[in-house]
């Protein structure tokens, strides 16, 4: 029975070792391009609230004196 469930005896197969590594570095690499687009957007954010506001000033009325 244990033998059924573990699936072999003699340890892992070197095939689904090799496969659980290739995914493990897909995923590192994953979540560093992740990282890598969440700060172009915060920054590109940044930019496009700068230009909003600058946009908002120059279309404020002149004051009435």
């Amino acid at each position: 029975m244990a033998k059924a469930l573990l699936g072999h005896v003699g340890g892992p197969d070197p095939r689904m070792v090799a496969e659980m590594r290739r995914l493990q570095q897909r995923v590192r690499d994953l979540e560093a391009e992740l990282v890598r687009l969440q700060t172009e957007n915060d920054a590109l954010a940044a930019v496009a609230d700068n230009e909003v506001m600058a946009l908002r000033a120059n279309d404020r009325e002149p004051a009435l004196t």
